[in-house]
């Protein structure tokens, strides 16, 4: 399969070349989630993915707990279904307890953590704490330790949600945790299928290698659960061997793609080992910091050409390359559409060219 064939592959699974009538709760778990670092990434996300989206069917998920925010996927904050929260952490917790270790392993120096997350779970569960209301409390216990990478520990090693209003729309506040099973009022469930969660992955983001699939979860040694999977097949034009569900899209390469605006980190972006089926040669992903409604990516003809920022007068297109006279008027379609999503409708489209 060349680059062009993979491209159009991961858009149609995405729903980014046609916008699907889906609701957002549907549509949150056939991507197994979406980036969440920035609060209202995920609105931004399902407005470009779905034909009918209104901010509130989000707002209302959220603060009915059908879909909760917590560190999952490479231990990074996502959205996720609250069954989709029960069934994937456990698989996940390895990966979050490894970037744990990563970040903070020599400056938690020789604390107990079990007896740590004890207190710190005892802790959320008596009631929603902010991580700085969780580092003063374990100062008192432990006034020796580093109360900060003490108070990440909890974070990390227990299952944690992130409460409203964080990440509903119209609404503020800081990141202020507790346990996810508190929050959802139902234990974690053990023991299902990692082929069954691999099998969801390939549906929304394949065909994909090893490597891809691990890239997505963060975790590591796939190839002996992937191979035996019995899953249908392709060679990479690299020659890497590619995995698909029997049923997976694959539509003509030749399938025009609209421009689409894309939140920050949003998964198609990062999401696979391989990123050259939505990056351009020697193209990164841009990390800018943000709530999530005000910067983005702009994907043309399927690939990531331009950002996009919203400031007080205008929202600002920055091309990475010349666009034609047919793609500038394709994004000021869109863009339109965006502004109107936004509510910012009065400001002016204004073009930069790198």
């Amino acid at each position: 399969m060349n680059v062009r064939a993979l491209n159009r592959a991961l858009l149609a699974r995405q729903h980014l070349l046609e916008r699907s009538a889906r609701s957002a709760g549907a549509m949150i778990e056939h991507l197994v989630g979406m980036q969440a670092q920035a609060p209202l990434a995920p609105y931004v996300g399902l407005w470009t993915r779905l034909a009918r989206f209104r901010p509130d069917e989000l707002a209302s998920l959220l603060t009915g707990r059908d879909v909760v925010r917590g560190l999952l996927m490479r231990g990074t904050v996502h959205l996720v279904t609250a069954e989709d929260a029960r069934t994937l952490r456990p698989h996940i917790q390895r990966v979050v307890a490894n970037g744990y270790t990563g970040h903070f392993g020599r400056r938690v120096g020789g604390a107990d953590l079990d007896a740590v997350t004890d207190l710190g779970r005892s802790l959320l569960a008596e009631r929603p704490r902010t991580r700085r209301q969780l580092q003063d409390a374990l100062a008192v216990r432990w006034p020796e330790h580093d109360a900060e990478a003490l108070s990440y520990a909890v974070s990390y090693l227990v299952p944690t949600a992130q409460v409203t209003p964080r990440g509903v729309w119209g609404s503020t506040g800081p990141a202020v945790l507790t346990t996810l099973e508190g929050w959802l009022g139902r234990p974690l469930a053990r023991g299902s299928s990692l082929e069954s969660v691999i099998r969801r992955y390939l549906t929304a983001y394949g065909p994909a290698s090893v490597a891809d699939v691990q890239a997505w979860s963060g975790l590591t040694k796939l190839r002996e659960v992937v191979e035996p999977m019995g899953l249908r097949t392709f060679r990479a034009e690299s020659g890497e061997l590619l995995y698909d569900v029997e049923d997976g899209v694959l539509p003509d390469p030749d399938t025009p793609a609209p421009a689409r605006f894309l939140p920050e980190y949003d998964n198609v972006l990062l999401s696979h080992a391989d990123r050259a089926r939505v990056l351009p040669p020697g193209r990164r992903v841009p990390l800018p910091p943000g709530n999530g409604a005000s910067r983005g990516t702009l994907l043309v003809d399927g690939f990531f050409r331009a950002d996009w920022r919203l400031r007080p007068e205008a929202l600002e297109i920055s091309a990475h390359d010349r666009l034609t006279a047919a793609e500038r008027a394709e994004i000021e379609t869109e863009a339109g559409r965006l502004l109107e999503f936004l509510a910012a409708g009065e400001r002016a489209l204004r073009f930069t060219e790198s």
